[in-house]
C-alpha cells in the first residue's frame, strides 16, 4: 500500500519566533555549566580599556560613599564658620558649606573629593575609547549589538553622572554651568518650561536643586550605571569573546591567557588604577571651590568651563548666532534649542551607526574576530569624520581662554569654529578613507612581494633592485584574513521587480561602503603563485 504524503508549504516563523531567536543570539548560547576557570581571554592592550572603566567606577563608588557621609544636600542658606578665612561669615548654602568643610576640616576629605573627580575624567575618557575601539574594530557586529548598546549607554549614563555630580557643591563655576543648562532646556518648545520647573522644584536655581541632583547622582545613575556593568559582564561570559586576527584565530576558536592568570593580570591593574588615581588626587589640584565662591544668580564668572566630557555640547552653544523665532506670542530660541539638537543627534547617530551598517550590508552572520579599521575605509572615515566634529566642538568650549592665551579675536575663533564644523569632517573623512586604502594597497604589496629589506642588488645585466624578504605564512595570513563584502543590489537577479524607494536607497548606500573605490581587492592564491614562481626563475 503506498503511502499518502502531504505536501506542505514552507511555514514563516512567527513574530514571537523572530524575536526569540533574535534574542537567543544576542544574549548567547553558552551553557550554565561551563566552568569560568576553563574559559580562555584574548590578550590585546586595548581590551584593557573596558577594565579601566570597571576599576575606575568601584573608585568613584567607594570614594562617593565616603563623601556622601559629610555632604549636606541643602539649599538652605547658613552662615560659613570653618577653617577656610577668606569665606569665614559669609551666608552660603549647606551644600557649599559642607563641601568646603569636607575639603579643610575632615581628615583626608580633600584627597578623596580629588580623587572622586579625577576618577570621574577617567571614567568618561575610558568609556569613550573603548567604544571608539569597539566602533574602528566592529565590535558591534552580530551578535554583540546588547554589548554596544550597554557600553554607549554607559558612556551617556557616565557624561551625566558628572554633570549632576560637578554642580552640587553650589559654587559659582558649577551654578554658572546650572544657568546654561537651565536656558537650554528652557529652549524646549511647548515642555521647556515645565521639564525647567520639573527639574529645579520652581524658578531657577529652586529651592530643591541639590537635593534633587543629589538624589540622581547617588542613587539613580550609579544604580543604572552597575547594572549596565553588570549585563555586560553576563552578555561577555555568555558570548565567545572577540579577538583580533591573527594566525590560527578563527570564528569558531579563541586564543588568550587562561582565567587564573587573566585574575591576576587584572587584580594589578586595579591597583594601578587606583595607585594612579591617588596620585592625581593628591597632587593635581581639581575643582578648587573655594576660589570659585558661592553661587549668585547675578553673577556669572569669565572663563568657566565644564568637564572635557560636556565640553562638546558648551562649545556648539557658545559658536551658535544668536538666532530667534516670534510667531503667535511665543520666542523659539533657536540659538540654544539647535545645539540641543544637534548634540542628541550626533550621539544618536553614533549610537545607532550598529543598526545602519548591517541594514547596509545584509550581513547575518556571526563575527568573533575583529576588524582591522584599515579594512573597513568607509567605517573608518566616518569614525575620524565623527571624532572630527567632537573636536571642533571641544576647540569651540574653549574659545575664550584660545583667545586671550594667543591674543586673537574671539570672534576670529568663533567663526574658525563655524566653518570647520561644515569644512573639517569632508577633509577629515576623505583622508582618512585615503589613508586606509593606501595602507590596504602596501599590505596586499607586501603579501604577494614581501618585505623591503632596504638591501640592494645588481642583476646580470646591470639593473639595481631591492631585495624583498617573503612574509612567513603567519604574516601572510594576517593581511588576507578579512572579508569583503559586494555591495548589494535593489532587487534580486532576475527578478524583474521594480524597486522601491527604500531598496534603491539601501543599495546606494551599499555601494557607498563596498562599491568602486571603496576596498584594495585581495591578493588571491593564483596571483602569489605566479610571483613566487617569477622570482624563483
Amino acid at each position: 500500500m503506498a503511502e499518502e504524503i502531504e505536501s506542505a508549504e514552507p511555514r514563516h516563523p512567527s513574530t514571537g519566533e523572530r524575536v526569540a531567536g533574535w534574542a537567543a543570539v544576542r544574549l548567547g548560547r553558552r551553557g550554565p555549566g561551563k566552568s569560568l576557570l576553563h574559559r580562555v581571554f584574548p590578550d590585546h592592550w586595548s581590551f584593557l580599556l573596558a577594565e579601566i572603566a570597571l576599576c575606575t567606577f568601584v573608585v568613584l563608588l567607594l570614594t562617593g560613599v565616603f563623601l556622601s557621609l559629610y555632604f549636606h544636600p541643602s539649599s538652605e542658606q547658613t552662615v560659613y564658620n570653618g577653617s577656610y578665612a577668606p569665606l569665614r561669615g559669609r551666608i552660603v548654602s549647606e551644600a557649599f558649606s559642607s563641601t568646603l568643610d569636607i575639603s579643610f576640616d575632615v581628615r583626608g576629605g580633600l584627597l578623596i573629593r580629588q580623587v572622586h573627580h579625577w576618577s570621574a575624567l577617567v571614567l568618561a575618557a575610558s568609556l569613550f575609547a573603548n567604544l571608539m575601539r569597539a566602533f574602528f574594530t566592529g565590535a558591534f557586529r552580530k551578535p554583540r549589538e546588547l554589548n554596544w548598546a550597554c557600553a554607549f549607554l554607559l558612556l551617556i549614563l557616565a557624561m551625566f553622572a558628572g554633570l549632576t555630580g560637578y554642580d552640587l557643591p553650589d559654587d559659582g563655576l558649577s551654578g554658572t554651568g546650572l544657568a546654561i543648562v537651565n536656558g537650554t532646556i528652557l529652549s524646549t518648545p511647548i515642555i521647556g518650561t515645565y521639564l525647567s520647573m520639573f527639574l529645579f522644584g520652581g524658578e531657577f536655581p529652586g529651592d530643591d536643586l541639590v537635593a534633587r541632583f543629589n538624589t540622581i547622582h547617588i542613587l539613580i545613575i550609579p544604580g543604572l550605571m552597575a547594572a549596565l556593568f553588570g549585563a555586560l559582564a553576563f552578555l561577555s561570559f555568555r558570548h565567545q569573546r572577540p579577538q583580533y586576527p591573527g594566525p590560527g584565530r578563527t570564528n569558531n576558536n579563541i586564543t588568550g591567557l587562561p582565567f587564573p592568570t587573566y585574575a591576576v593580570k587584572s587584580a594589578g591593574l586595579l591597583a594601578m588604577v587606583v595607585g594612579v588615581l591617588f596620585v592625581l588626587g593628591a597632587v593635581v589640584q581639581i575643582n578648587p571651590v573655594w576660589l570659585y565662591g558661592p553661587y549668585h544668580p547675578d553673577q556669572v564668572g569669565a572663563g568657566a568651563q565644564p568637564d572635557w566630557y560636556m565640553g562638546v555640547a558648551d562649545g556648539f552653544l557658545r559658536v551658535m548666532p544668536g538666532w530667534e523665532i516670534n510667531a503667535w506670542g511665543h520666542t523659539l530660541a533657536l540659538d540654544n534649542f539647535l545645539p540641543l539638537l544637534f548634540g542628541a543627534g550626533f550621539f544618536l547617530a553614533l549610537g545607532l551607526y550598529p543598526v545602519l551598517e548591517a541594514w547596509v550590508t545584509g550581513d547575518h552572520q556571526e563575527h568573533h574576530v575583529l576588524d582591522r579599521p584599515r579594512n573597513r575605509p568607509v567605517r573608518t572615515a566616518l569614525g575620524a569624520a565623527w571624532l572630527s566634529v567632537y573636536a571642533v566642538g571641544t576647540v569651540a568650549w574653549a574659545n575664550d581662554l584660545i583667545a586671550t592665551h594667543f591674543h586673537v579675536s574671539v570672534n576670529a575663533v568663533t567663526w574658525a569654529v563655524r566653518v570647520a564644523v561644515f569644512v573639517a569632517p569632508v577633509i577629515v573623512y576623505v583622508a582618512a578613507k585615503r589613508v586606509a586604502l593606501g595602507l590596504q594597497r602596501r599590505d596586499r604589496e607586501k603579501v604577494l612581494h614581501g618585505r623591503e629589506t632596504g638591501t640592494l642588488a645588481r642583476l646580470i645585466h646591470g639593473e639595481y633592485v631591492e631585495v624583498h624578504e617573503p612574509l612567513g605564512q603567519a604574516q601572510r595570513y594576517t593581511l588576507t584574513q578579512h572579508e569583503q563584502y559586494a555591495p548589494l543590489t535593489a532587487v534580486e537577479n532576475g527578478s524583474g521587480a521594480t524597486p522601491t524607494r527604500t531598496q534603491l536607497l539601501r543599495a546606494r548606500l551599499s555601494r557607498g561602503f563596498y562599491g568602486e573605490a571603496t576596498q584594495i581587492p585581495k591578493p588571491t592564491a593564483r596571483e602569489y603563485k605566479e610571483i613566487a614562481d617569477r622570482n624563483h626563475r
